[in-house]
C-alpha cells in the first residue's frame, strides 16, 4: 500500500513518525509509578484493564486495547505490555532493553522483513461487534506462519478467546487459509456510511487523490479525500477516507496527535468531488460531520495564525558579522552569527570545566554563505526554485534538483578573499594537521527542531583543495532533500536558514560517540533512574554510531547506584580513522569488545552532567572523542526525545 509514496523518504519520515508521534491523551486509566511494565498472561477482566488505555470515549467506537510483544529469540515469550505506561512497542523493547534498535533499524527489522525477532501487535475489545481482537499495524508485513504464532500463543494466555482481525487487504490475504477465526473491519462498520475515528474541527483546502503516489505532494493545510487508508502521511489539516478504519491505525494515532478530524464516509471520493481545492471548515461529530466553505473572515484568521507560527519558526540571524572568530571568542549569544554548534562550544569553552579538551577551531560567519550565494546568483536560483509549482508538489523531481543545485554550488567559485583568510588561518594553527568542516546553523535551536544528522560535516581535510571543498560541501548541505524536507514540515523559512561552518582540529579519536544525560529509553519514574546518563561508543571515529548502521556499545551509568550497566557490547566489525592523504578509511577490527572502561565512563559521565549545568540544566545530547586518554567534546546541542 502506497510504497511508492513511502520509498521518497523512508528513512526520514518513518523512522520519524513511527517512534515520535504525540500519543493521544484521552485514555480512560493512568499508570502509577507502582504499576507493572507487563505481564506473562492476562488472566481476567481486570487483569486487561490494569494495562489498557481506551480511546476514544468521544466516538461511538471506544476501543479498550493493550500491545503485545512476542520475543522469537526467547523462546516466543509473550510480554502483555503495560501500554499505560509505553505508548509504542518500540518504547517497550528499548526501555525494558529487550533490544536497543532504534529509527530505521527497529522499522525494517521487525515490521518489514520475515525473520524478525519480535511479533509487535495489539488486543483490543471491539466494542460493535462485542469480540476480542489480536491486530497488527496495517503496513506490516507480518508472514501466515507469524500470525497463526501469535494466535496460538495470545489464546493460551488469555482469559478468554480472541480472533484475528486484519488490517490490509494483505493480510486479509495472508490469513485466508489459516482456519483461525476472524473479525474483518467490514463486519465491525457493516451497514455504516459514517464513521468517526477523530472527532475535530478543521480548516483547510480538500484535496481528493485517487491515488498516492511519488508525484503526488501534501500540503500541511490539506483536508485529504482518499479512496484507502494510506500506511504514512505527513502532518495534514484533516483525513476523511472511502474505505473504513480501524481506530487502532498508524494513521488515526497520527490525527489524534495532530488534533484533527479523521473520519470514514462512504462514497467520499464522489461526494467531495464538487469541493475540490476549495478552502472548507470541516466538522467531524459524534454522530454526523458537516462541510461548508470557509468565508474571508475565517481565511484571514487562519493567515494570522500560520504568519504566528512562522514566526516561531523563523530563525535567527545577523548578517552584519564578518569576522572569522575563534571558537574562545564565541559564546551562546553568537548563535546568531555562527550557528548553534559553533557557540555552544564557545559557551563551554568559556566555563573552563576540567575533565575534557574542546578541540580548537575558527568558524566563517552567515554572511560569508550568503555572499556565496549572491556571487554565484544562487540566490536568484533559489528563489525560483521555491516557487516552481513542480518543485513544490513532486517529491521525485524535487529530489533530483536538489541534487543538482548541490553540484553546482560545489562547482562554483569561493569569494578570492575569503579563501586566502581562510587557507592563512588554518596554515597558521593547524600546521601539517587534518581539520574538520562542521556545519553550524541557526536552524538548531528553534523549538521542538533537532536537525541533528540533516546537514553535511566534513573530516580530516589536508590539502587546500580539499578544505575548499569541504566548506562549500557544508555551505551546499543547507540544500540536502532532507533537512529541506525537515524544515517544510516544521514550518521554517528556507531562505531565512544559514549556514556557518567551524574549521575544527580533527581528533583521529580512539574512541568517540554520543551521550545523553538522561535514560532515553526508560522513562519509569523509578528513583535509581534519576540522573543517568546514557552513552554510545565505537573504535575509531564517531560517525556510525550516529548513522546506527552497527549497534554499538551501549551503557547507562547511573549515579545512585555508582553502576555501569552495560546494554549492548559493540558489535563494530571495522573503525574509521584518518587516512594519510585526508579523509577518512576502513579498517576491518574484531566484533564483540569492550569499548570503554568504567573509569572513562565515569568521566564522561561527569563531563555531561558539568555540560548540563552550562545550559541551565537541559538535557543535552553530546558528542565526544577520546584520543590517548584524554576526553575531547565536539558537540552540545539540546536532547529533543525522538529526535
Amino acid at each position: 500500500m502506497h510504497r511508492q509514496y513511502l520509498s521518497a523518504s523512508r528513512a526520514f519520515f518513518v523512522a520519524l513518525l513511527i517512534t515520535s508521534v504525540i500519543y493521544p491523551t484521552a485514555v480512560a486509566y493512568y499508570a502509577s509509578p507502582e504499576s507493572p511494565r507487563s505481564l506473562p498472561a492476562i488472566r481476567s477482566q481486570s487483569d486487561f484493564d490494569s494495562l489498557a488505555v481506551v480511546y476514544d470515549p468521544n466516538t461511538p467506537y471506544a476501543l479498550p486495547h493493550a500491545l503485545f510483544v512476542i520475543d522469537r529469540q526467547n523462546k516466543n515469550r509473550i510480554y502483555y505490555v503495560n501500554t499505560k505506561l509505553y505508548k509504542f512497542h518500540k518504547d517497550f523493547v528499548n526501555g525494558t532493553y529487550l533490544s536497543l534498535e532504534r529509527g530505521e533499524d527497529f522499522f525494517q527489522n521487525n515490521y518489514l522483513k520475515p525473520n524478525r525477532r519480535f511479533i509487535l501487535g495489539t488486543v483490543a475489545f471491539q466494542t460493535p461487534v462485542r469480540k476480542w481482537t489480536l491486530e497488527f499495524w496495517e503496513g506490516d508485513l507480518i508472514p501466515p506462519d507469524q500470525i497463526k504464532l501469535a494466535y496460538d500463543i495470545i489464546n493460551q494466555s488469555f482469559f478468554t478467546p480472541v480472533a484475528y482481525k486484519p488490517n490490509s487487504s494483505r493480510q486479509e490475504e495472508a490469513s485466508a487459509n489459516l482456519g483461525i477465526p476472524r473479525v474483518l473491519q467490514t463486519e465491525i462498520t457493516k451497514g455504516q456510511d459514517y464513521q468517526p475515528l477523530n472527532v475535530a474541527k478543521g480548516l483547510g483546502r480538500i484535496h481528493v487523490i485517487p491515488k498516492l503516489d511519488d508525484h503526488v505532494e501534501i500540503g500541511f493545510n490539506e483536508i485529504l479525500v482518499l479512496d484507502e487508508v494510506p500506511i504514512q502521511l505527513p502532518p495534514v489539516a484533516g483525513i476523511i477516507t472511502s474505505k473504513p478504519s480501524t481506530p487502532l491505525s498508524h494513521i488515526n494515532l497520527l490525527a489524534k496527535g495532530w488534533n484533527i478530524p479523521n473520519v470514514y464516509i462512504k462514497n467520499a471520493q464522489e461526494l467531495f468531488k464538487q469541493y475540490n481545492g476549495w478552502w472548507v471548515e470541516f466538522d467531524a461529530r459524534r454522530d454526523n460531520y458537516s462541510i461548508k466553505r470557509a468565508d474571508n473572515s475565517q481565511l484571514d484568521e487562519y493567515q494570522k495564525r500560520l504568519k504566528q507560527r512562522l514566526d516561531v519558526m523563523t530563525p535567527r540571524f545577523d548578517l552584519s558579522v564578518t569576522k572569522l572568530a575563534g571558537l574562545n571568542e564565541q559564546r551562546a549569544s553568537s548563535v546568531i552569527a555562527y550557528g548553534a554548534k559553533s557557540a555552544n562550544l564557545g559557551e563551554v569553552i568559556h566555563a573552563k570545566l576540567p575533565g575534557f579538551t574542546v578541540p580548537p577551531g575558527f568558524t566563517i560567519p552567515f554572511y560569508f554563505y550568503d555572499q556565496f550565494l549572491r556571487e554565484n546568483k544562487f540566490d536568484d536560483a533559489i528563489y525560483a526554485m521555491l516557487n516552481d509549482p513542480k518543485f513544490v508538489h513532486d517529491p521525485a523531481y524535487r529530489r533530483a534538483y536538489l541534487v543538482g543545485l548541490r553540484e553546482k554550488m560545489q562547482k562554483a567559485p569561493m569569494n578570492a578573499q575569503l579563501r586566502a583568510e581562510t587557507l592563512g588561518r588554518a596554515h597558521s594553527e593547524f600546521p601539517g594537521k587534518g581539520v574538520f568542516a562542521r556545519s553550524s546553523t541557526n536552524s538548531e535551536d528553534l523549538p521542538n527542531f533537532n536537525g541533528a544528522g540533516i546537514y553535511t560535516s566534513m573530516p580530516n581535510l589536508k590539502t587546500d583543495e580539499q578544505l575548499i571543498d569541504g566548506i562549500k560541501s557544508v555551505w551546499a548541505s543547507v540544500w540536502n532533500f532532507e533537512a529541506y524536507e525537515a524544515r517544510e514540515r516544521a514550518g521554517i523559512d528556507h531562505t531565512k536558514v544559514y549556514m556557518a561552518v567551524l574549521i575544527q582540529e580533527g581528533i583521529n579519536s580512539e574512541s568517540s560517540g554520543v551521550m545523553i544525560t538522561t535514560d532515553p529509553f526508560n522513562r519509569d519514574p523509578n528513583p535509581i533512574n534519576k540522573g543517568s546518563i546514557y552513552i554510545s561508543a565505537k573504535r575509531g571515529l564517531g560517525m556510525k554510531v550516529v548513522e546506527g548502521q552497527k549497534i554499538a556499545e551501549q551503557v547507562i551509568f547511573r549515579p545512585i547506584a555508582n553502576a555501569v550497566q552495560v546494554l549492548t557490547r559493540s558489535e563494530e566489525d571495522s573503525l574509521l580513522t584518518f587516512d594519510d592523504s585526508g579523509g577518512i578509511k576502513e579498517i576491518p577490527i574484531g566484533a564483540d569488545r569492550m569499548v570503554l572502561t568504567d573509569d572513562v565512563v565515569r568521566r564522561l559521565a561527569e563531563a555531561a552532567n558539568r555540560i548540563k549545568q552550562v545550559f541551565r540544566g537541559k538535557e543535552q545530547d553530546i558528542e565526544w572523542a577520546v584520543m590517548r586518554g584524554q576526553i575531547y567534546i565536539v558537540q552540545s546541542r539540546p536532547f529533543i526525545a525522538g529526535g
